[in-house]
């Protein structure tokens, strides 16, 4: 059986959890679930349903909030541009990335 990875909503749900100072068996009480539930969710074994996400958040005394947003598309036109240049100009600008990470590590002027 292969192992599940934590989702959207199991790292949302651990977080809480951790800010709040709270056990899963702490939070799960407070939720009206079970501790076992919130592993699984944790875990990324189960992807909860929103209503079932909030009412665990609330559990953590937190609340989650939904705003629609026009998308953002600023990695995808970086991506397309990076894409088009040739593998000399890469090489190029990752060497002059280099020097000023360099340069900023060694606390001096980036050029």
């Amino acid at each position: 059986m292969e192992a599940a990875s934590p989702s959207t909503a199991g790292n949302l749900l651990l977080l809480a959890r951790q800010q709040a100072g709270l056990s899963q068996r702490e939070l799960a009480e407070r939720a009206g679930v079970t501790q076992s539930e919130i592993a699984r969710i944790e875990s990324g074994r189960r992807e909860p349903s929103i209503p079932t996400i909030q009412r665990i958040l609330a559990g953590a005394g937190l609340e989650i909030r939904f705003r629609l947003m026009p998308i953002d598309d600023h990695d995808q036109v970086l991506s397309a541009s990076e894409e088009r240049r040739s593998s000399a100009e890469r090489a190029r600008k990752l060497a002059g990335h280099r020097r000023n990470v360099a340069a900023v590590a060694a606390n001096a002027t980036p050029r």
